[in-house]
């Protein structure tokens, strides 16, 4: 088979990264220049992706289609590709519940075949190795397969349902985010009375805790931005099967107080603190 031309909506940190693995089995990956930041601009170049001056051209250009972008603009984004007939494969990897992916799938059909993605762990870059987890039709979903294999980008393929990668991602990020959030607020609390120092020594006891790791709380604050509306995707996932989502709500509240940190890696775990004890 001929290597596919790929098209990256829009190459962040994950985007870039995971556009930059599957060019190693394309002829080329694309991204649309016009609108985006100086930093996607300067992103896009230091992994290797080929501009395009317009979302036609990129279509037009592309056989298979990757949408990574926040959660909160996924379906506006398809909308505007269905808008242009594109007749490729998409694959939806936001992280978002599995109703949206199924409406972005009616939204795309049927000229275009969806495959319903999930990325579990960190960009692919200095050793890190995420999977992309795949669900869909097999003839989409081995293609997606072939354009990893052999990168640093592991697949997966959990059936043809459409929807079951996105719950497999919302499941594990519910758990992993909201955690994180726990940590924050277990610290803070602690810090209030003076006795921070003595409940992060109990928890260097339990190693296998993430109370045992308050350094990453600064991440967790940079990273809120993105992690907040993840968290309400996934709340919408437990409402849609009857499931309490109340407590995933309530960590995306406490992700809000952070979102004018984002992607600040200057960020040290008092600031995170101040900033989540004083927003």
């Amino acid at each position: 088979m001929d290597q596919p031309t790929i098209g990256i909506l829009h190459p962040g940190s994950m985007g870039a990264a995971v556009a930059a693995c599957a060019a190693t089995n394309a002829a080329t990956a694309l991204w649309c220049e016009t609108g985006r930041s100086t930093a996607s601009m300067d992103r896009a170049a230091r992994y290797g992706l080929t501009p395009v001056a317009t979302l036609v051209e990129l279509l037009d250009r592309s056989d298979i289609v990757i949408s990574l972008c926040p959660p909160a603009a996924a379906e506006d984004l398809a909308r505007d590709v269905a808008a242009r007939r594109f007749a490729g494969v998409y694959v939806e990897a936001n992280a978002i519940n599995p109703e949206r992916v199924q409406r972005i799938a009616g939204l795309l059909g049927p000229d275009a075949t969806v495959v319903d993605g999930g990325v579990v762990g960190s960009p692919p870059v200095r050793g890190k190795t995420p999977t992309l987890y795949l669900s869909g039709p097999p003839i989409a979903t081995e293609r997606i397969e072939a354009l990893f294999a052999g990168t640093a980008v592991r697949t997966a393929v959990l059936g043809t349902e459409v929807g079951k990668a996105s719950a497999l991602k919302l499941a594990y990020a519910s758990f992993q985010k909201t955690s994180r959030v726990l940590v924050a607020l277990a610290v803070g609390m602690a810090r209030e009375h003076g006795v921070d120092q003595d409940l992060i020594e109990i928890a260097s006891r339990r190693t296998d805790s993430y109370l045992s790791e308050p350094q990453y709380v600064a991440k967790t604050a940079a990273r809120a931005w993105r992690w907040g509306p993840e968290l309400e995707e996934a709340a919408d996932a437990l409402a849609a099967v009857g499931l309490p989502p109340e407590m995933l709500h309530a960590a995306a509240s406490t992700l809000a107080r952070w979102h004018d940190a984002k992607d600040d890696g200057e960020l040290t775990l008092t600031d995170a603190l101040n900033r989540l004890a004083q927003p």
